[in-house]
């Protein structure tokens, strides 16, 4: 009896996703870090497509936005995955679940959930934000129900930790009104703490700020990112983007693996007033 020699027919290779910066290298019938791709033995698919957790008519503001359309209502979807690590997650059931962690999912194709946003029309809808989970590991999803969603005259607005590579950003951008962007804190270490890339957040703020209209939010957790300093030197970048770009500073509380008393509402307000040195529009959230 002789070996049978390894080939393509017998053997599939692992292959790279290139969604996000860890461009994991998946085995055949393996998963990413994001748990929400999958090498299929030819290539890398979207595997939560569709699959929708959550869905919800929410006001603009929980986004949070502050300045795109206040007052109105967003349907807002969310499905499962994320590649970062956040110990502090407050979607972490969703975010650091599988699909084999849920009972029941909801399937939604593009065009049902374009039917669903029209139908909310009367209850003030706008269109469709992809939020919850980070949308982007998904973001097959996000492009074609935006597409659908534009062309029935309705808006798109992306909430997202902004780890992605810029050429995904290219293939939504044309279809993304508003984005609200996680800034988790301005250094490349506290990234590495939270299984992220800094300078790929930079630039993909950088870029979509050019495209559409732009929110950041900054949630600030005792002890990881809650120094004067270190606000300066982020509303100092955020204002060489543009100054008039809002900025949320928000209120951590104790979730998934992080029980440290809440965020100090003093801390807030000092770190609120750091950022107007250099900010036009500085909002508090969870207070």
């Amino acid at each position: 009896m002789t070996d049978t020699p390894m080939n393509e027919e017998n053997v599939k290779a692992p292959l790279t996703c290139d969604v996000c910066p860890h461009h994991c290298r998946i085995p055949a019938d393996g998963y990413g870090r994001c748990r929400a791709r999958r090498n299929n033995g030819e290539k890398v698919i979207c595997v939560n497509y569709g699959k929708l957790t959550s869905i919800a008519l929410d006001p603009i503001e929980k986004k949070p936005l502050a300045c795109f359309h206040p007052g109105s209502m967003i349907l807002s979807v969310g499905s499962y995955g994320c590649n970062l690590s956040c110990p502090f997650c407050q979607n972490h059931e969703i975010a650091a679940a599988r699909e084999s962690d849920f009972h029941r999912l909801y399937d939604v194709t593009p065009e049902k959930l374009c039917t669903l946003a029209i139908q909310e029309k009367p209850s003030g809808n706008i269109g469709v934000a992809y939020t919850y989970n980070e949308a982007l590991v998904g973001y097959e999803y996000v492009r074609d129900c935006a597409m659908l969603i534009h062309a029935a005259g309705m808006k798109n607005v992306l909430v997202t930790n902004g780890t992605a590579e810029l050429h995904i950003l290219e293939e939504i951008i044309p279809y993304i009104d508003a984005m609200n962007i996680d800034l988790k804190g301005f250094s490349a270490e506290i990234y590495e703490k939270l299984g992220g890339d800094f300078e790929t957040v930079k630039n993909f703020i950088t870029h979509s700020a050019k495209s559409c209209h732009v929110e950041l939010t900054t949630l600030i957790v005792p002890g990881l990112n809650d120094s004067p300093e270190d606000m300066r030197k982020e509303a100092e970048w955020i204002a060489d983007i543009d100054p008039s770009i809002p900025l949320h500073i928000t209120r951590y509380f104790p979730r998934y693996k992080m029980h440290e008393s809440a965020t100090d509402i003093a801390v807030l307000k000092s770190l609120k007033d750091v950022a107007s040195e250099n900010l036009k529009r500085v909002f508090l959230g969870n207070v």
